[in-house]
């Protein structure tokens, strides 16, 4: 009995931890899918309208949105991806960190595959905040027609007050994400539950042949169609980039209990509504409600919708900054928010990048149903990039044949890829802007990483083994540097040579302190290392130290911060007797290289965007030392 009980009470903490989780989780990681409700149904239904709507394409358009639930979010990322973690993380970039460190070779296709798939979240970092808000505000039109003219300026200002807050952080209002979205979630469960009644026939809807006759049967218009049901799904690439903010179990209890329910149950009720109202086709989401309730549920769903916002601007900030580790991007300003949650980030540029975006996307399509047209792609190429991804992680992590591996995804890869070619006959209604952000996003990062490669082969072919330097400058001569006091510190990302800043101070200087530090700091590919991996120190000589200081790519790369554990490891400073050197190179264009010269221009740009390095580390201001040099590119 004692046992029991005490069991129990332990239990308890453990419980409650996992309940908040899983309330959390709902407003951040369903806060996307969670509103596609709003419109998917109303742009699926509108080739059909010209003609007139039939029962049978309702029963299986609802089906064939159901299932695209079931198959895609269910089975592929809540059962499947939720598993392919890179040490508790998702998102593309992760998974293509993790499979790259377990093939241990540079693979191009590999590597473009994660970009693609990096640079198409970025356009549906900018596309969700304008489609989902102006879905929800569309709504006060059926309050009264007078408020259709506030749609854009409110739309407008809603954006410019959540990005305007991004630099505070979101820790204050997050609390109430969950509980808003829980809300929501079961005013759609609601919403769909009083109106299955309107015509039971509705329910056929759950057998997944009508979702194949509508397939076989609606022929061009029904092909045409696929790319609206494809927005049922919108948030799932968030579902899995967030998994390293609440855990797979979380995610997991949120989908089955409430959010999966709660959505069938809605489309469910719009399409009985059809079905018995063919005339609220134009807006069956907030026509399943009564009037009284109207103007309370826009207003829910306009707070939804910005959670949402929210949840994807969040989703941006963590994939630029897994980028910059990783290599892809040059550094960023990168502000922790919140001193209790990692995850809580701000990146001044991408926000700036994102509300621009956002806003040209308002003022251009100036409504959710032209820019809906210019979704689907975004999306789907995403999920395709991933499935993609996915074979090789069966293949090199999980260690399945090839056979294995396709018989398990083709399936999936051939309904996205029915469904990404279906939004490909959107490009000329707009489909073109999120390809065309992608094309401009991967493009970035292809050349910062190509020509970061390059400088640093480059750069490798006049190096000199710092050994050999030690060896030089430690020899009694009547050339040998003058010693002075304290701690020189010395920034360098190839360890093994000499850096190009100590070579540059003895030149100029002619000086060499009394201890000197060979710092390297490396990102590895998973998003956390412990305490133990941290730092790494190795005798040189009597004057010289080799330190390696490691952060996962999920971290703050905090230097100052991090030197304070040498001290336990033996190696005794003062901070304010040190100095850290730091290379800046002017760099410039030069025909015949390794770039061409639209990548070399392009290079250099983002070269002068990058934040300077001291700030980057967390390294003290006034104890930092700038060498300059030239380097053609």
């Amino acid at each position: 009995m004692t046992s029991s009980m005490t069991g129990t009470v332990d239990q308890t903490p453990d419980a409650r931890k996992l309940l908040l989780l899983v309330i959390g989780s709902i407003g951040v990681v369903y806060g996307d899918i969670g509103t596609s409700p709003l419109y998917a149904f109303r742009e699926a239904l509108r080739p059909f309208a010209e003609d007139g709507l039939h029962e049978t394409e309702i029963i299986g358009l609802i089906s064939l949105m159901v299932w695209t639930l079931t198959i895609i979010v269910t089975f592929k990322y809540v059962l499947f991806l939720l598993r392919a973690d890179n040490d508790g993380e998702g998102g593309t970039l992760s998974l293509l960190a993790l499979l790259m460190k377990k093939t241990g070779r540079y693979m191009p296709v590999l590597f473009f595959a994660g970009l693609i798939g990096a640079a198409l979240f970025i356009g549906d970092a900018m596309i969700t905040p304008a489609l989902s808000v102006m879905s929800a505000l569309e709504g006060l039109k059926l309050v009264t027609p007078a408020f259709g003219d506030y749609v854009l300026p409110l739309s407008i200002a809603i954006m410019v007050g959540l990005f305007a807050v991004q630099s505070k952080g979101t820790a204050a209002v997050s609390k109430f994400f969950g509980p808003i979205t829980v809300v929501w979630f079961l005013v759609m469960a609601w919403g769909g539950l009083i109106h299955i009644g309107d015509d039971l026939a509705i329910l056929e809807a759950l057998n997944p042949l009508n979702a194949l006759w509508f397939i076989t049967h609606a022929g061009t218009v029904g092909f045409i169609v696929l790319g609206a049901v494809f927005l049922t799904v919108t948030g799932a690439e968030a579902l899995y980039a967030d998994l390293g903010h609440f855990g797979r179990k979380p995610i997991q209890i949120a989908w089955f209990i409430l959010v999966f329910p709660a959505l069938t149950l809605n489309y469910l009720g719009q399409g009985a509504l059809v079905l018995d109202n063919p005339a609220a086709a134009d807006n069956p989401f907030y026509l399943m409600y009564p009037q009284w309730a109207l103007l309370p549920i826009v207003v829910l769903a306009t707070l939804a919708t910005i959670i949402a916002a929210q949840a994807v601007i969040t989703g941006a900030f963590s994939l630029a900054r897994q980028a910059v580790h990783l290599g892809f991007m040059p550094r960023l300003m990168i502000r922790f928010t919140s001193e209790t949650n990692t995850g809580q980030i701000y990146v001044p540029a991408v926000n700036g990048i994102l509300f621009i975006g956002v806003i040209v996307l308002i003022l251009s399509f100036r409504s959710s149903e032209s820019l809906a047209t210019a979704y689907g792609i975004s999306v789907t190429g995403a999920m395709v990039v991933t499935t993609l991804m996915a074979f090789q992680f069966l293949r090199s992590i999980w260690n399945k044949s090839v056979l294995v591996a396709a018989i398990f995804l083709a399936p999936l890869f051939i309904v996205e890829a029915v469904f990404l070619a279906a939004n490909l006959l959107k490009i000329h209604d707009g489909g073109w802007v999120p390809v065309a952000l992608a094309i401009v996003i991967m493009l970035l990062m292809w050349t910062w990483t190509k020509g970061s490669r390059y400088l640093k082969e480059k750069a490798a072919r006049n190096d000199i083994p710092i050994k050999t330097f030690i060896a030089m400058v430690e020899k009694e001569s009547d050339h040998s540097p003058v010693t002075v006091p304290g701690t020189a510190v010395f920034l360098t990302s190839v360890p093994d040579q000499t850096p190009a800043v100590l070579m540059h101070n003895i030149k100029h200087n002619h000086v060499l302190h009394e201890q000197n530090v060979i710092l390297t700091v490396w990102t590895k590919d998973k998003p956390y290392v412990s305490e133990s991996e941290r730092i790494e120190i190795t005798r040189l000589s009597k004057r010289f130290l080799r330190i390696d200081i490691t952060f996962g790519f999920m971290e703050e790369p905090n230097v100052t911060k991090t030197l304070g554990l040498c001290r336990k490891a033996g190696f005794k400073f003062e901070i304010m007797q040190t100095s850290f050197y730091l290379g800046r190179r002017n760099l410039i264009a030069t025909p015949n290289t390794g770039l061409p010269g639209w990548q070399e221009k392009l290079y250099m740009g983002m070269a002068d965007f990058a934040i300077d390095p001291s700030a980057y580390f967390k390294l003290p201001p006034n104890r930092v030392v700038e060498l300059g040099e030239q380097v053609a590119i």
